[in-house]
């Protein structure tokens, strides 16, 4: 019977939850997942001077936001530095160490030592190539490639999943295994995350940390969609999104690319809007209520049912939650009316034109009452006018999309005028028939 798989998530306290250890914890949570496994957090905090509670707490947060939830009790390496000092003292004590300057320094094997990478495959170095390297520092610290193997074997693991700039520690940590009577796990290392221009993402390239995207108006649902196809190839001709029981069915070691993969923001909030358009307006009205007041929304005086209409319609749209909850606002606070550049061209082409369809458009909706205002007899009254212009729909459509919303792009325009409500429809069209062509 096959050891049950036990991979870890192991971050050290040192700054934020950023990109790429956000999807290493991702692909390992999958792994677990998907075969039965546990997963579990080890929080790296040797690091004294530089680790902090604070941002402990922060990826804790993170990794609650993503949906990442962990077996057992949380690990933190600083608590078992006692354990690691007596294993140093042991490998002394058997010849596979040595003093040196008050250090203990680690006896590398002079042979091979090559491992089966579950991503890229056989990988081979020489022992002799690497120098001795300490494992205990004079003052009875341990380091890191020594602490790491004393800790996966006390936590049992099994897989160990990590970013491929560890591949060059990989060997040391192998020999540390063996000198301490153990098999080494399964390794396999994920290549690294770049920016558009190729090279390693950071800070020049934007928002780097999780945290970030949260603030953004980026739902978690989205963000492990996104970092779980960051190097990872489903296998199939699917669309991209993805449900987390989608992922976790579909995720493999086997199909973690070889080549570094490129966060492209595009994407991220392409794939947002594809969440946003699946979630139920209750639950975006729970992400976006705190965001309403300051748009001019009074859900209380518009009603419950009018605003999460709003909300259904513009989640086929909107990109962020944050752009959802102007969209929304925009419907009902014409103070929030801003004139795109495609408007401002559509109005400066013709602006008599622009005002005379406004008027047209503009007596034909006053004579619908105000309890026929509905899309189809919206559509009806519009349509019927273009047809008397012998004009394209569009040509009275979109004077009235740009009217009401200041954009040349929206929902359909019946719908628009449904949501925004008949009088504060005529409101804003009689308005725009004011505005002066933008210079």
């Amino acid at each position: 019977m096959s050891h049950p798989v036990r991979v870890r998530f192991a971050p050290s306290p040192t700054g934020y939850l950023h990109v790429g250890g956000a999807r290493t914890a991702l692909f390992n949570w999958l792994l677990a997942r998907k075969a039965g496994g546990k997963f579990l957090l080890r929080i790296e905090d040797t690091d004294r001077e530089r680790s902090s509670e604070e941002n402990v707490q922060v990826i804790l947060e993170g990794l609650e936001w993503l949906g990442l939830d962990y077996d057992e009790e949380i690990v933190f390496q600083g608590a078992g530095i006692e354990r690691h000092q007596e294993l140093a003292d042991r490998l002394l004590a058997e010849g596979k160490a040595y003093e040196d300057d008050g250090a203990i320094r680690f006896r590398m094997p002079q042979e091979e030592i090559a491992w089966d990478d579950a991503v890229y495959g056989h990988i081979a170095f020489q022992g002799s190539d690497i120098k001795d390297w300490v494992i205990l520092r004079s003052d009875r610290s341990p380091t890191y490639n020594f602490v790491v193997v004393a800790d996966d074997i006390e936590m049992d693991i099994t897989h160990v999943m990590r970013g491929d700039d560890h591949i060059s520690n990989t060997p040391k940590q192998i020999a540390v295994y063996r000198a301490l009577g153990h098999e080494p796990p399964v390794f396999a290392h994920v290549p690294m995350i770049h920016g558009p221009d190729g090279k390693k993402l950071s800070k020049r390239h934007g928002a780097t940390a999780v945290g970030d995207y949260r603030n953004e108006g980026i739902l978690p649902e989205a963000m492990r969609n996104f970092l779980a196809l960051l190097g990872w190839n489903p296998g199939d001709e699917r669309e991209l999104y993805f449900t987390m029981p989608e992922l976790i069915e579909a995720f493999s070691l086997e199909r973690i690319l070889k080549k570094a993969a490129i966060f492209d923001l595009k994407k991220l909030e392409w794939l947002n809007g594809q969440h946003i358009s699946r979630t139920p307006p209750e639950e975006l009205y729970e992400l976006i209520q705190h965001a309403l007041p300051g748009k001019g929304v009074d859900v209380e005086t518009l009603g419950m049912d009018r605003v999460l209409f709003a909300i259904r319609v513009q989640s086929e749209r909107a990109r962020t939650t944050h752009d959802l909850a102007h969209r929304v606002g925009v419907r009902f606070n014409a103070n929030l009316i801003e004139l795109d550049d495609k408007a401002k061209k559509l109005i400066a082409k013709n602006v008599d034109g622009f005002r005379s369809t406004l008027a047209e458009a503009q007596e034909r909706l006053e004579a619908i009452p105000a309890d026929e205002w509905n899309e189809g007899a919206i559509e009806q009254a519009l349509r019927a006018l273009a047809e008397e212009k012998d004009a394209k729909l569009g040509a009275v459509f979109q004077p009235v999309r740009v009217a009401v919303t200041g954009n040349a792009v929206s929902e359909p325009v019946d719908v628009l005028l449904v949501v925004v409500g008949r009088e504060e429809s005529l409101r804003r069209i009689a308005a725009a028939r004011a505005w002066a062509a933008p210079q």
